[in-house]
């Protein structure tokens, strides 16, 4: 029989390190902050808008919906002039779609349901959308649960749903696609590949230099241990 330790060994969890990336955008300038923990990202965005006098309400965060990383911006920023959360639309379909492959019926009602749930979503009618959820047939339900699961999902974020359509016509973001891409480039690119393993530190140590020459500071960095903060035009 195997050594039994070592089915133990093999039982146990993971550890993950957990790095946090934020790309702040302000017309043709960005910059790119990492950080160990929500909060002190946060911190980091406060003080980079400061310092870039960027001080005028109308501050606009895109995430993808986690409930602890909303809660975390609402409190830093609840004295801001203007804030809004806005719920990232890729994450949204795909967690419709998600949560639908359990509730229906089958595939096709699947799909046919996500056909007819999409357009109301995109058009920020998020109460015909939960209305319409309520009012599908029991017969086309595999998972009440599930339907009940989507519908406080939908209620829960229905602050952070905005009318898409008309976001996508004024050209304003709807997809936190760009922060994304800025955690692959600064933090997957480098660290996720077969066999690597990362202390805490390390992660963020190596994800801060990578920050720093995208963001054209490691000069500075090197020469005088602080940073500029200055926002920069995309390469």
């Amino acid at each position: 029989d195997p050594d039994p330790e070592a089915k133990k060994e093999k039982k146990k969890k993971k550890a993950y390190v957990y790095t946090t990336v934020a790309h702040v955008e302000h017309e043709d300038a960005s910059y790119v902050l990492v950080g160990a923990k929500v909060v002190g990202v946060l911190r980091m965005i406060l003080a980079l808008l400061f310092h870039n006098r960027l001080t005028a309400p109308g501050l606009i965060f895109l995430t993808d919906g986690q409930k602890t990383l909303q809660a975390a911006i609402r409190c830093a920023f609840s004295w801001w002039g203007s804030l809004q959360l806005i719920l990232d639309w890729y994450h949204l379909e795909k967690r419709c779609k998600e949560v639908l492959s359990r509730a229906m019926n089958g595939r096709e009602l699947r799909n046919a349901t996500l056909e007819k749930l999409r357009p109301l979503l995109w058009h920020g009618l998020t109460d015909q959308a939960i209305r319409f959820l309520r009012g599908l047939d029991a017969e086309q339900i595999k998972k009440e649960e599930a339907r009940e699961e989507l519908i406080g999902y939908l209620e829960r974020c229905q602050p952070y749903i905005p009318c898409y359509a008309v976001r996508r016509k004024l050209g304003w973001r709807n997809s936190s696609q760009i922060g994304e891409k800025m955690n692959d480039l600064v933090v997957s690119e480098r660290q996720k590949n077969n066999g690597m393993s990362w202390s805490p530190e390390g992660s963020v140590g190596l994800a801060a230099l990578t920050a720093l020459i995208r963001n054209q500071e490691q000069d500075t960095w090197f020469n005088t241990q602080t940073v500029k903060l200055k926002l920069r035009p995309a390469a």
